[in-house]
């Protein structure tokens, strides 16, 4: 016999929408010459964009890559051989002067906070262990990442208890979104533990305003509450208003060393900031030593090889470097946004203005056969069996509102995205045919119904009317 915890897998939310797209992808995956007729994936937050920065660095640092040090003497045993689960001292450094330069250097973290975990899944799971237990609830803005329903409950037992924002402001967070999202847990009987917000935002890429994180600070203290930022987007913030970190706020607040701080805490990683998802590299940050003794306890299950650490710790040493990649991925994703959302625009679908991010936040409203979660829904198989692109509907963000959809447009070449563009073009056109088909045909159906209701003397009227025209 097997554990329950392996037999009932319900809650893992692998029958999400998100989650079969995937899946469908998997089964049709485009390829410009193999298979030009699959499915394009449009469903993976992934930063392809500035590859080229990173593979020339890794060509002109070959001592990197050969795990040699300054003195071209070889490292390769060293590293090979157990390392302490805190992680490597230099990557520590490295690491943190890069999340201080993201954050253009108005905070200054320290590497005894941060607990490096394997990637920002195991970072996220981690804190909720550390602070929740089974049948505690977070707090958490929608729409929000689908996967937090398998990243922050499957194993912790934790609940998430929306907050649910409007289209009408832009989905940002509000006073009374906050305090209706609180009660609905008491009323629950759920023990609120905290907040975790996406700053910036997936999937609407946007970062959080000023007026935002006043509320949630206001809010955590007032109800002596924990706030979890994960920060993974701060990297991919193009366009203004400027990105505000958690740890900005305690500092200009003169927060820092409160018993606030204490239940402050951001997830880092170097998969979208970086574009390295493969490499596994995620952190939590803290001030709270507790949460940092455990964390670090608990990252002995999900470390990052001590290979990967020296590579990266020399990569982001470099500051001349990290300064190109981080102006210039900038400026590439900035561009890739600007050609998703013209394009779109060029066929009626208009998209969440953002400033972030790997994806852009879509308002297909307009397409929907019924206003319903079931018309999104239909409309997204359409989408994804007949224009054969995988795109992430809204209601696998639980989002309140059908006809959301986020699409993303980093992890594809742009002569892709442009196929993309057409693709969803024809299929626009083909709906503009259809509805006004539809639309012709009913009329003509009520003008035979108000036809046949009309008494024979109109007839015999219209055709005294007719003789006498034709006598004239």
């Amino acid at each position: 016999m097997l554990s329950s915890k392996v037999t009932d897998c319900n809650a893992h939310g692998q029958d999400s929408s998100y989650f079969l797209g995937w899946q469908e992808y998997e089964k049709n995956p485009y390829h410009e010459i193999n298979n030009p007729n699959g499915i394009i994936q449009m469903g993976l937050a992934e930063n392809q964009l500035s590859f080229n920065l990173l593979e020339s660095w890794i060509e002109n640092n070959p001592t990197a890559t050969q795990f040699k040090n300054n003195d071209d003497h070889s490292v390769f045993k060293e590293l090979a051989l157990f390392q302490d689960y805190h992680g490597l001292p230099s990557f520590k450094k490295a690491f943190v002067q890069f999340m201080s330069e993201i954050r253009g250097n108005t905070f200054t973290f320290d590497p005894n906070n941060l607990v490096l975990t394997a990637g920002a899944t195991s970072a996220s799971e981690t804190l909720m262990f550390c602070i929740a237990n089974p049948g505690d609830a977070f707090l958490i803005p929608t729409p929000y990442y689908p996967a937090f329903d398998r990243d922050l409950k499957w194993r912790t037992g934790a609940e998430i208890v929306p907050i649910h924002c409007s289209s009408s402001n832009g989905f940002r967070i509000t006073r009374s979104a906050l305090e209706d999202a609180y009660q609905q847990a008491k009323k629950k009987d759920l023990k609120v533990k905290g907040i975790f917000v996406t700053n910036p935002s997936n999937p609407l890429g946007t970062s959080l305003s000023i007026h935002e994180l006043d509320l949630i600070f206001n809010f955590i203290s007032t109800k002596n509450i924990h706030l979890i930022s994960d920060e993974v987007y701060s990297g991919t913030v193009f366009s203004s208003p400027k990105f505000t970190s958690v740890m900005e706020v305690l500092k200009n607040k003169n927060l820092m060393n409160s018993e606030v701080s204490n239940r402050v805490h951001i997830i880092c990683s170097l998969s979208k900031d970086l574009g390295l998802p493969g490499f596994r590299v995620g952190a939590i940050y803290s001030g709270n030593v507790d949460v940092v003794s455990a964390a670090t306890k608990m990252s002995s299950f999900g470390l990052i090889s001590s290979q990967t650490q020296y590579l990266l710790s020399e990569m982001l040493s470099d500051r001349k470097f990290t300064q190109i990649y981080l102006s210039e991925n900038r400026r590439r994703l900035k561009h890739r946004q600007e050609t998703l959302v013209k394009g779109l625009q060029k066929v009626g679908i208009r998209c969440l203005k953002s400033n972030s991010g790997l994806f852009c936040w879509v308002d297909m409203r307009h397409l929907l056969s019924s206003k319903t979660f079931h018309g999104e829904i239909e409309l997204w198989e359409k989408i994804v069996y007949d224009v054969r692109l995988n795109i992430s509907p809204g209601s696998s963000c639980h989002c309140s509102e059908p006809g959301w959809f986020r699409v993303c447009f980093a992890n594809m070449s742009e002569e892709t995205l442009i196929l993309a563009m057409q693709r969803v073009k024809s299929f626009v056109e083909s709906m503009s045919k259809k509805n006004n088909r539809n639309r012709h045909q009913q009329m003509l159906h009520n003008s035979a119904r108000r036809t046949k209701s009309l008494p024979k003397w109109v007839f015999s009227l219209s055709l005294n009317q007719l003789e006498v025209g034709e006598q004239r």
